[in-house]
């Protein structure tokens, strides 16, 4: 039997991370998820503070169109997205496992055993979660939210050429606010 992946691609403050987590538990193999950004980290020599900040981000800032000028040769972020692109595969390879973020879904897009799910939850949802979750101040959680979504949605866009949170792009699309994590978790175990 093939590897079988599953990867998920969420909104900000969705709990997609979580789910993520607790399906890989509840299946027995691994999920990557910070563990990416440390395993870039090593292969790069970029921090991990670095990446986790700046990797996943930066093509879609206000600077983007000077750093998409690649005539002066590849960018911080061009490295970064080829060493994960490896890393990705490579772990696909490796065994079964649950990959959270870094558009593992296009990387492994000709995968027929890869599951692609997408999580979002509505504005308030989300909001609550990430002040209980995160400690966000409770007066502004929605400008974070939208901010961060929009420069995931800009990397995205950036490196896979797809629209991020296009329904037709997954596999499912989960809405955690409506169904809640555990359902979330319950349904991939059931599909995977």
């Amino acid at each position: 039997m093939s590897n079988r992946i599953i990867t998920i691609s969420r909104e900000f403050g969705s709990g997609g991370r979580t789910i993520g987590r607790k399906t890989a538990e509840r299946l027995g193999i691994p999920c990557y998820d910070a563990e990416l950004i440390q395993k870039l980290a090593e292969e790069s020599g970029f921090s991990a503070d670095y990446i986790k900040e700046e990797g996943e981000y930066a093509a879609g800032g206000p600077l983007s169109p000077f750093l998409s000028n690649r005539s002066m040769g590849p960018t911080n972020q061009d490295t970064l997205w080829n060493i994960q692109r490896k890393i990705i595969l490579e772990l696909a390879e490796k065994g079964s496992c649950v990959i959270v973020g870094r558009c593992a879904d296009f990387i492994l897009h000709d995968r027929a055993d890869c599951l692609k799910v997408f999580v979002h939850a509505d504005m308030e949802h989300r909001a609550e979660r990430i002040v209980k979750e995160y400690g966000e101040r409770p007066e502004t959680p929605e400008q974070r939210l939208k901010a961060k979504d929009k420069r995931r949605a800009a990397y995205h866009r950036f490196y896979t050429d797809m629209k991020w949170g296009r329904a037709q792009n997954y596999h499912i699309c989960l809405d955690s606010g409506a169904l809640g994590i555990e359902r979330c978790v319950e349904i991939l175990v059931g599909l995977y």
